[in-house]
């Protein structure tokens, strides 16, 4: 029987190796959906040999080994990818068949390629949007549906048909697995922008889950984030990306306090912020903004960051600058969210009865019906006008709403404050 120990290390190296397993293997046969399958079979058989065998030094290579000579046996049994199937075997002879430091390193190098293929694939136009977005997540991001279901408020089987017929459509079109040629990617170059955006997010505060942030998620978002900027270092909104990342990883280290519980953003020890990467936010922000041009909603939004990056102290942010910056940003990319996010910069600003007054013209919005942050939000604000009864019930219905352990224990926690505070001495007291 494995220790939960032995079974955690082979969770986490599998989560791991997981989206890079797959580009790998798409650039190998071509096929999206067929990869995502052999790197299925690698994982079951990982799952099978590693809690006996321990996991392999070179576990990425591990997996790649098996996942290939799974794919080698299933162009065997397939006549028409006959040529495939000699091309890849050529390459398994002269990388070797064995697992060695060589050939995990072999692997390794074309990792960055690959997963920017990855993106770029899953981001053809022959796709939709919602499409795109949903198969990159799934993919790369290592959301399940019911997660990214969740994320965008629509029914799990919903997300499920999109990403399969995503799959078929790429298929049948046959999509090279490839990065555009550069007269090429402005088509794409939008949806690549959303997916490093939303798989940063994800990692930055998980949409459900034990933990608050999956940083590894992060840390994956910016590396792409930084391998699109050298490849198209003349777009705003690349640099404006890199920007937001840069800045918004910089906190990560101050997100979480010693048991794990979350560290909301003006209780951060600011003395924890990665000085080196809010370094990189401001260049490749300043780079964005001497390349001109209408701001964009990422460059915009790493102009946000960089208020907060700027301040020292959480008193010394510049709030009426951050407001008004939502404030274009609402015209640029306008969004129920964006007005939740400018109605807590006007409350800091201007006050509390101010940001509440936004807040109550979002209540009837129908796509903020389910999303935990508006009645998160709506507490904070009435507890600040000491309406503590109000805002118990607020942050109760919060934690009731979000799919994440932390984050519900977090509002839970803040209904009980609140709780206290409306009754300071408690049912008995006079």
């Amino acid at each position: 029987m494995t220790d939960a120990r032995t079974q955690a290390a082979i969770d986490t190296v599998i989560r791991l190796e997981s989206a890079r397993l797959i580009a790998g293997l798409a650039r190998y046969t071509g096929d999206i959906g067929l990869a995502e399958d052999l790197a299925q079979d690698a994982v079951v058989a990982a799952l099978e040999q590693w809690p006996a065998e321990g996991v392999p030094r070179n576990a990425g290579a591990w997996l790649m080994t098996v996942a290939k000579r799974r794919a080698i046996d299933t162009f065997r049994r397939n006549r028409e990818l006959a040529k495939r199937y000699a091309q890849i075997a050529r390459t398994l002879e002269t990388e070797g068949d064995s697992v060695t430091p060589d050939f995990d390193q072999a692997f390794s190098d074309d990792i960055d390629d690959d997963m920017l293929r990855l993106i770029f694939t899953a981001c053809h136009p022959v796709l939709s949007l919602q499409a795109r977005v949903a198969l990159t997540l799934r993919l790369l991001g290592g959301l399940t549906t019911a997660e990214i279901a969740r994320a965008y408020l629509v029914t799990e089987p919903t997300i499920a048909q999109r990403i399969v017929r995503a799959k078929k459509t790429l298929a049948a079109e046959h999509v090279p697995f490839e990065v555009p040629a550069s007269d090429q990617r402005a088509a794409r170059l939008s949806a690549v922008l959303e997916v490093i955006y939303l798989i940063f997010n994800e990692g930055y505060s998980a949409t459900a889950g034990d933990d608050w942030m999956r940083p590894s998620l992060c840390h994956e978002a910016l590396r792409l984030a930084r391998l699109l900027a050298q490849l198209a270092p003349d777009e705003p909104e690349v640099h404006g990306l890199m920007a937001l990342t840069e800045i918004q990883a910089s906190r990560i280290p101050a997100r979480l306090g010693p048991n794990g519980e979350p560290v909301l953003l003006l209780d951060q020890d600011r003395r924890r912020w990665d000085q080196l990467l809010i370094g990189r936010g401001l260049a490749a922000l300043a780079r964005a903004e001497e390349l001109g041009g209408q701001r964009g909603p990422y460059v915009l939004q790493a102009a946000i960051a960089a208020c907060h990056a700027r301040a020292y102290r959480a008193r010394d942010t510049d709030w009426a600058r951050i407001t008004e910056l939502y404030g274009v940003l609402a015209e640029v990319m306008p969004s129920p969210i964006v007005e939740l996010n400018r109605a807590v910069a006007v409350s800091m600003a201007f006050g509390p009865q101010a940001g509440l007054a936004l807040v109550d013209q979002l209540a009837e919005e129908p796509s903020l019906r389910g999303y935990h942050l508006l009645p998160s939000v709506r507490g904070d604000l009435l507890m600040k006008l000491g309406r503590s009864a109000e805002a118990q019930a607020e942050f109760q219905r919060a934690s009731e709403l979000t799919a994440n352990e932390r984050e519900r224990e977090l509002t839970a926690q803040r209904a009980r404050s609140a709780a206290e505070a409306t009754d300071p001495l408690g049912s008995n007291g006079a």
